[in-house]
């Protein structure tokens, strides 16, 4: 809050000396109290007649001093209150506005990183398919081209073994290899 820097004291004014009343400046001290000023009996003119009414008046006035010295350092105390009051709610609504607009600027970063992921995860999913498609090629060309070349090195195997005949055909032919050169050295 806005605090002067006079203090509280209380003053009397020349016009009223002879009264008693008491002129107070009251200022807002935040490690106090208004400050009331404290009761001086009023003074008594030595003479026969005392005028009770000029006294109950005068009090009177004292009193509504006082009283509206304190109703206007209620009321300055209560427009400070409300004008904290009001900044507190502007701060309050100012910060909720900043973020909501965090939280939508939030929600749409995770909402373009889930597409991005997303497209991500398509594009790799593409890129496996189609690499699986071309290994399936290449897996069919090789087994096609294996296919042709290896039936051709099976009837190339079949005719070898085809002209060695059996096993049976083997061994004699053996025997019959042995047999004539056993004779020719014979000879």
């Amino acid at each position: 809050p806005d605090v002067t820097s006079s203090l509280c004291v209380p003053t009397l004014l020349p016009d009223e000396e002879a009264a008693g009343l008491l002129m107070v400046s009251i200022h807002f001290c935040p490690h106090s109290r208004p400050v009331v000023p404290p009761l001086i009996p009023p003074k008594i003119p030595e003479g026969e007649r005392v005028d009770f009414d000029d006294i109950h008046r005068k009090r009177m006035e004292k009193d509504l001093l006082e009283l509206q010295t304190l109703i206007d350092v209620h009321f300055e105390q209560r427009k400070k209150e409300e004008e904290e009051l009001i900044a507190l709610k502007d701060r309050i609504e100012r910060r909720r506005a900043e973020r909501a607009e965090q939280q939508r600027f939030r929600t749409e970063k995770e909402r373009e990183r889930q597409a991005k992921l997303a497209e991500e995860k398509m594009r790799k999913e593409e890129e496996e398919a189609k690499k699986r498609a071309e290994d399936d090629a290449k897996k069919k060309k090789v087994l096609s081209n294996m296919g042709a070349h290896f039936g051709g090195y099976l009837v190339k195997v079949s005719l070898a073994w085809g002209s060695l005949g059996s096993a049976s055909t083997r061994r004699r032919r053996r025997e019959g290899k042995l047999q004539r050169a056993g004779s020719e050295e014979q000879d």
